[in-house]
């Protein structure tokens, strides 16, 4: 609960761009769908689908 209060306490134009700057070992730079929020050591992390060929992808949040 507490990545999601951070994740929202980022202004939404930010949060767009972190969503669409996310890297796919496949297809380099991605967009992030499906992703779910998590805690994590250095912020929330974005773990979801890569949104070209769906392999899982991460985006730590810092």
């Amino acid at each position: 609960m507490e990545a999601a209060k951070q994740w929202l306490a980022i202004p939404k134009d930010t949060r767009e761009m972190l969503v669409r700057n996310v890297f796919c070992s496949n297809c380099g730079e991605t967009e992030i769908v499906k992703y779910t929020i998590e805690s994590g050591d250095y912020g929330p992390i974005l773990k979801g689908k890569c949104k070209t060929c769906g392999s899982e992808v991460a985006r730590v949040i810092d």
